[in-house]
């Protein structure tokens, strides 16, 4: 049995079962043994895109994912969405060729590459060590969430495995999750029984249903008001004292009571500029208090009073146990007396403001759209209403992604695939296809803005060839409307950011989609219609939206530059 044989057999067995990629001399050993194992492979058109849906497969499944490319060009073409995977420590596998030949011109040093996007590396070195270096990759994706390169050199690939039924002995790597110690669960009890106003803000290490209800049990002891980083939207989907999302993207009563908060607790969130506008949403005299499983994490973006290393159900189920075992029974009574009389954020008036304006829908505005341009609000709104509940969205970046990401609800945690650690223009619709397989449960909502559509646009093909019935909505402004407007107001020139109409939906239809092109509300019964007819295409949307302001998050975005 051949190295690239074994290694493929192996990864199979510790639990790669999807890959991604564009197949090349240098992968396609590789790639075919994997299959032959019983792995899924997609074919991609593009490196970059088969990167990004691999990021998306794995943040939506919660297994390792692997992304498959050819030496040199292969790897470099799939590098942007190897750093965005990187930085949102996504658990995934890249496998890449490598030539080893300083003269072959597919030579880079791929290792560097990897590095300078965050990503760790290793390599396959020899035939007796191929099977064991393979897993030890596998290893540290899943069990330390990280986005490990595997360097498989085409000299290695080639050799005679000595033992190739090791591969049949393979078990697949889990990670174990960090027990908090003792006295810093006491200490969090502590805080949290003083606290009169206390807010959680819940993140990527709290996408998971049990960590959301022992954080809802938490928070409903302590009165505590509910909302997340935008990574994590929807996990208290449905809850009565959610604020939904935390940061630039949170509406203005969300804002307006997270600043009025006395202890802010971060669960599995970084509690970054993003998430916590820069640190505006924090009070003069608020306490910073932060659960993470990587101890490294605590306080690397803002100073916290406390910070506690743990796992984020464990943390708050070992909190809420330590809060009754330091109460006896007539003490406990007495407390929850004094917490019906001093009820912090629960109060009756909160609730109902909760209820009737925490969602950006509910906030009112002028419409400023017109026969020719619809504003994307009214759009936004519109959809949400018309496509099923049930759905899983997929955002690119632009000025335009707020209105997906926060006028569109969400079911769960798993509703909303954010890939913007990077924010780079160009990914969502590849996010939407990995998010799509992960989920084919659900309906999958692409949200592009024009830039992202047109150069994502190859992976239409890879919609239409998997058969998806996805809707692919297009805010389309003619422009690189977060550019227009930051640097409009000034006086600059914007012919550079700036383009002639271009008919997407006729793009789309190249590629086999239907397609409807949007202008005003009553456009949208298209969207009705293939709703409710047999989805045998998938639906493009080519909604031309006005361009006259830039969107409400869009100040917060640039001074994060």
């Amino acid at each position: 049995m051949k190295v690239a044989e074994a290694v493929g057999r192996a990864l199979h067995a510790a639990g790669v079962g999807q890959v991604f990629g564009v197949v090349g001399s240098g992968n396609f050993h590789l790639t075919h043994a994997m299959v032959a194992a019983g792995s899924r492979f997609v074919a991609a058109r593009h490196e970059g895109g088969a990167a990004t849906m691999a990021d998306a497969y794995a943040r939506v499944s919660g297994t390792v994912a692997a992304l498959s490319v050819h030496q040199g060009p292969g790897l470099t073409n799939a590098m942007t969405g190897i750093a965005e995977a990187a930085k949102s420590r996504t658990p995934l596998l890249v496998l890449a060729a490598e030539v080893t030949e300083p003269r072959s011109n597919f030579y880079v040093d791929q290792e560097a590459l990897a590095r300078s996007v965050g990503a760790v590396t290793a390599r396959v070195t020899s035939a007796e060590e191929a099977v064991t270096q393979a897993l030890d990759a596998v290893r540290r994706a899943v069990c330390e969430r990280r986005t490990v390169l595997l360097n498989l050199p085409l000299g290695v690939q080639a050799l005679d495995v000595p033992d190739g039924e090791s591969v049949l002995a393979v078990v697949a790597p889990e990670r174990a999750p960090v027990e908090p110690e003792f006295a810093d669960v006491e200490a969090l009890a502590r805080v949290l029984e003083m606290s009169r106003r206390p807010v959680f803000v819940a993140g990527r290490g709290a996408r998971s249903p049990g960590a959301r209800d022992a954080l809802a049990a938490l928070a409903e002891h302590h009165g505590a008001l509910l909302a997340t980083s935008a990574v994590a939207r929807g996990l208290f989907h449905g809850d009565p004292w959610s604020l939904d999302v935390s940061g630039g993207f949170a509406s203005p009563l969300a804002a307006e009571l997270i600043q009025e908060a006395d202890l802010i607790v971060g669960w599995g969130c970084a509690l970054n500029m993003w998430t916590m506008r820069h640190g505006r949403l924090i009070g003069p005299d608020t306490t910073v208090v932060q659960v993470d499983d990587d101890a490294s994490a605590l306080g690397a973006h803002r100073e916290v009073h406390l910070g506690v290393t743990g796992d984020v159900e464990l943390t708050a189920r070992r909190v809420l146990e330590a809060g009754d075992a330091n109460r006896g029974p007539q003490e406990g009574q007495q407390t929850q007396q004094e917490r019906q009389s001093r009820p912090g954020f629960r109060t009756a008036d909160i609730g109902a403001a909760v209820a009737a304006r925490v969602r950006w829908r509910d906030v009112p505005y002028d419409d400023t759209g017109s026969r020719e341009r619809i504003d994307p609000r009214t759009l936004s709104i519109a959809l949400d209403d018309i496509l099923p509940a049930e759905r899983v969205i997929g955002v690119d970046s632009g000025n335009f992604m707020g209105y997906p990401s926060m006028y569109l609800s969400v079911p769960d945690e798993n509703g909303l695939c954010f890939t913007q650690a990077f924010q780079s223009i160009g990914l969502g619709l590849a996010t939407a296809i990995g998010a799509a397989l992960a989920r084919p449960d659900r309906l999958p909502v692409a949200a592009l803005g024009d830039g992202g559509a047109m150069m994502g646009a190859a992976e239409f093909d890879t919609v239409r060839r998997l058969g998806l019935p996805m809707v692919v909505v297009v805010y389309n402004d003619d422009a690189y409307g977060a550019e227009v407007h930051h640097f409009g107001p000034d006086g600059h020139p914007l012919d550079t950011v700036e383009f002639p109409p271009t008919d997407i939906a006729a793009v789309a239809r190249g590629y086999g989609f239907e397609a409807v092109t949007v202008r005003t509300r009553a456009d949208l019964k298209a969207v009705e219609d293939w709703l409710a007819g047999p989805r045998s295409a998938p639906l493009l949307i080519d909604a031309k939206v006005v361009a006259d302001r830039g969107a409400w998050w869009l100040e917060e975005a640039f001074r994060g530059h």
